[in-house]
């Protein structure tokens, strides 16, 4: 049974009766229907009306838009659902992932990197603020993640910090700075990401530490957590074969490899049993393979369920997806009991949040009163302090710094690119490309900045049939050391890549040009990662490195001042810059 008076809920004797009261009056289509998380399609009132009616959800998450747009969208949700909705938004790294227009903090690493705890609470607090105002209530955040390999795709920049202690005092602050504002947090991805090097969209992504292990670091971050009343927590298609293995010494290889939102040894005799966690349980998006691709979907649904999560995130097909939870029901695998436990959890997480006190059209602030709490110019200000604090220098061995225009008149920038390096450049910048706006800044202090362009650039642009001989010939071209010696005072290497599973630095089929620095002992060299902290690994030879954690123009206009020798670097890498390799560290 769901005690709703103790912690996450807290819940009086008028919360409880509203929660046993609700329930008791739902048709069995109702209740089905409070499980589903829908993934808007339309911002439409018609298809939005529609969803409502027809399915009955329980949640919302939906893609960002302007905040108008936004808290439109919700207003009609709330107004017209039969039982207030939780409505999620992905504010991991502020209000931005509420609202286009709200304003971007700092990606977890980064928060990590400034090294004081209260600019995580300003993380959480402007998040809450500017996603409460447009009508969200809940938050899919905080990543609490352990970036501990190096090579994980998903944790590169979305954590706090590879080590327990330092990720569970800084997910506490985000916490309280969220729910003193209104929005209840998720923290993700139970059991934790960070041990495998692969993409649980793409691919299985087990957690293989041991019971022992997993207490002392995972399994600390989220005892903390719960002791300190978090409401809910999003399940990761995440396997943790060796706590299973704890549980059922005789696990099939099926158990043992299942994921966790769809493992009853994971969520049930761990989460639930073992660290008594009481609030409520999500399930990541069910389209990532390694959920889809551990049984038929019909079976997924409800087995999700049934294995203890009490929420399961978007709909597929919905008519499909309703239909077959609906059939699971029907057949037993979930449960009255286990239904009545997720229906209890989720109305009990919407009374802990006062939906259930608040006429329909007073779930929302006024509009205007809304509006004018998105993208002010004080969230802009932590964001920059965050940005000054966090800046790293990873690496230092040639006391490059400061740099000036009377040592370093001729400056080289080679962009360092990487597989889908378009996307990285979407992810967190202007309008220039990082390396533009590095020449700008550099220019405007009186420095000559040429920007490196590459063979196979310039091979590109030709002619189609002459592509094919260019390329026969890149590969031998050669080029005297003088020609950078005698051209260039310095050379920055600007890497921005990441965000994508490869995030691996990818050289072309040149060789001994610059966009590779084989250089560093011939030139004075810099190079400079505006996304994964992670490319010390491919340029271990590199003597002076710097990790930024982003690329908004105001954190390189801070980079160019550090470098200036204006400020100083004060980040303390939250991570293995050096990747644990003998080689980096030279």
């Amino acid at each position: 049974m769901v005690n709703l008076t103790a912690k996450p809920y807290n819940l009086d004797e008028q919360g409880v009766k509203w929660v046993k009261d609700t329930i008791a009056n739902m048709t069995i289509e109702e209740k089905i229907g409070q499980l589903f998380i829908n993934m808007g399609a339309s911002r439409e009132e018609d298809y939005l009306k529609s969803v409502l009616d027809n399915y009955h959800i329980g949640g919302v998450r939906y893609n960002p838009a302007m905040s108008n747009q936004v808290y439109d969208q919700n207003k009609i949700l709330q107004e017209n659902s039969k039982i207030p909705l939780l409505i999620a938004a992905n504010t991991e790294g502020g209000g931005n992932g509420a609202c286009l227009d709200g304003t971007y903090i700092a990606a977890g690493i980064k928060v990590g990197a400034a090294d004081n705890k209260k600019y995580a609470y300003e993380l959480g607090k402007i998040s809450a603020i500017e996603s409460a105002a447009i009508g969200c209530n809940w938050s899919f955040a905080p990543v609490v993640d352990l970036m501990i390999n190096w090579r994980n795709p998903i944790t590169t920049n979305r954590g706090f910090s590879k080590d327990a202690d330092k990720t569970l005092e800084f997910s506490l602050e985000f916490m309280r700075g969220m729910m003193e504002n209104g929005v209840a947090p998720a923290a993700k991805h139970f059991p934790g990401d960070g041990i495998d090097e692969r993409d649980q969209h793409l691919s299985f992504a087990p957690n293989t530490l041991s019971p022992e292990e997993w207490d002392e670091t995972f399994g600390k971050v989220y005892g903390g957590l719960i002791d300190a009343g978090l409401p809910s927590i999003m399940a990761g298609h995440i396997a943790l074969p060796e706590y299973v293995r704890y549980f059922n010494p005789n696990a099939t290889k099926k158990e043992l490899l299942m994921p966790a939102t769809l493992n009853k040894y994971i969520l049930t005799d761990l989460l639930r049993g073992k660290m008594g966690f009481n609030g409520l349980i999500v399930t990541d998006a069910s389209h990532m393979v390694a959920m889809t691709s551990a049984m038929k979907r019909s079976e997924m649904l409800p087995t999700a369920i049934a294995a203890g999560s009490d929420m399961f995130l978007f709909f597929n097909d919905p008519e499909e997806d309703f239909e077959w939870m609906m059939e699971g029901y029907r057949k037993g695998i979930i449960t009255d009991e286990r239904l009545e436990e997720a229906l209890t959890r989720i109305l009990g997480t919407k009374a802990a949040l006062g939906l259930h006190n608040k006429p329909k059209t007073e779930i929302l602030q006024p509009k205007a009163e809304a509006m004018a709490k998105i993208g002010l110019d004080s969230y802009k200000e932590i964001a920059k302090e965050i940005s000054d604090k966090s800046i790293t220098l990873v690496k230092n061995e040639e006391n490059i710094f400061p740099m000036s225009p009377e040592k370093h008149k001729r400056v080289l920038l080679v962009n360092v690119k990487g597989i889908a390096n378009g996307i990285a450049d979407l992810m967190g910048g202007g309008k220039k490309t990082p390396i533009e706006e590095i020449k700008e800044l550099l220019e405007q202090e009186g420095f000559e900045v040429e920007i490196y362009e590459s063979a196979m650039e310039k091979i590109m642009k030709l002619p189609k049939e002459e592509i094919l001989m260019k390329l026969l010939d890149v590969y031998s071209q050669k080029r005297p050391i003088a020609e950078l010696t005698g051209k260039y005072d310095l050379i920055i290497n600007v890497a921005n890549v990441g965000a994508n599973t490869h995030q691996r630095i990818e050289w072309t089929m040149a060789k001994g040009t610059p966009d590779m620095p084989f250089y560093v002992h011939e030139i004075p060299t810099i190079f400079v990662s505006v996304l994964s902290p992670f490319h010390l690994a491919d340029v271990p030879q590199v003597q002076t490195y710097i990790n930024t954690y982003d690329s908004k123009d105001y954190t390189l206009k801070l980079l160019v001042e550090k470098m200036l020798g204006r400020s100083e670097f004060t980040g303390v890498s939250p991570v293995d810059a050096y990747c644990g390799l003998c080689d980096t560290v030279f």
